[in-house]
């Protein structure tokens, strides 16, 4: 189950990517990269992390417009994969780069303290 599972989420990460680049017509979704699919254990709901480059208000716009696509691009996903039910999508901004960045500049002003 766990092998299924796992070769799901990657193979709807990689659909939902194309989606978004090739099908979605809304122009602020283009710049929507998806960085993890997470599905629940009976395949029914699929946690879709993203990322996006811009400010809060830019990140909180980029959610309500995947949220008003939901049903479109759960329509076209489902005649792109195989299987009985397509998952139901929940979008979730991924914060792990933004952490990321912030734990880079500490170090940098941590760095750069030492070297004075």
């Amino acid at each position: 189950m766990t092998f299924k599972k796992e070769r799901m989420e990657k193979i709807m990460e990689r659909e939902l990517g194309n989606i978004l680049l090739s099908d979605v017509k809304d122009d602020r979704l283009k710049f929507v990269t998806i960085t993890k699919v997470d599905l629940t254990n009976d395949l029914s709901i699929a946690t879709v992390y993203f990322s996006v480059l811009g400010s809060e208000t830019q990140i909180e716009a980029t959610i309500h417009t995947l949220q008003e696509a939901k049903g479109f691009i759960r329509s076209v996903l489902s005649k792109r994969i195989e299987v009985k039910k397509t998952p139901e999508l929940r979008f979730k901004y991924d914060e792990s780069f933004a952490q990321g960045n912030k734990i880079e500049e500490i170090l940098k002003n941590i760095h750069s303290d030492n070297m004075e």
